[in-house]
């Protein structure tokens, strides 16, 4: 287990713990991008009340930052991981394709259990000061920018993810 804080520009932070046993390639890419620096900056770009919030792959203008896909460690991809997607879980975003996941991440706000053995889940928040946090964000207003849809009006700016 590794702990992690998730520090918000507006100095807000999540403090979560990572799960290397059931996601162990899922948090050696994470911990690698966060040891690199590579959420500095970045937002979360999609927040949906009673569902999540994603980011970890765009700047403030929505310019996406790449990084390499890994293998999906979830059971519909053959990869036995038995953390369910509840209040405060963090999961890996993809596209349809099970290997697909690189830097982007989304919390859970609400359970998920439909999510279940379809995304990578790998940690979770660790206190419910972070849990509140996340609500909190996802339930500031939104906007369409271009094809992208529940876009945070004012940006909600990752400063940085480190390790605790």
């Amino acid at each position: 287990m590794t702990d992690i804080q998730i520090r918000l520009i507006d100095g807000r932070v999540m403090n979560a713990t990572l799960d290397e046993k059931s996601a162990p390639i899922t948090v050696a890419n994470f911990l690698k991008l966060i040891d690199n620096g590579f959420y500095n900056g970045l937002i979360f770009h999609r927040v949906i009340p009673n569902f999540m919030i994603q980011g970890g792959g765009m700047d403030a203008s929505l310019c996406p930052k790449d990084a390499k896909t890994i293998k999906g460690e979830f059971s519909a991809n053959g990869v036995n991981n038995p953390i369910p997607h509840k209040v405060g879980t963090l999961s890996m975003a993809r596209t349809n394709v099970m290997d697909s996941a690189s830097s982007q991440f989304f919390i859970c706000v609400e359970d998920c259990p439909f999510l279940d053995g379809q995304y990578a889940t790998f940690g979770e928040l660790s206190d419910e000061e972070s849990i509140k946090v996340a609500i909190e964000i996802s339930q500031v207003k939104t906007v369409r920018v271009g094809y992208y849809d529940d876009v945070p009006y004012d940006p909600i700016i990752i400063q940085s993810i480190v390790r605790k």
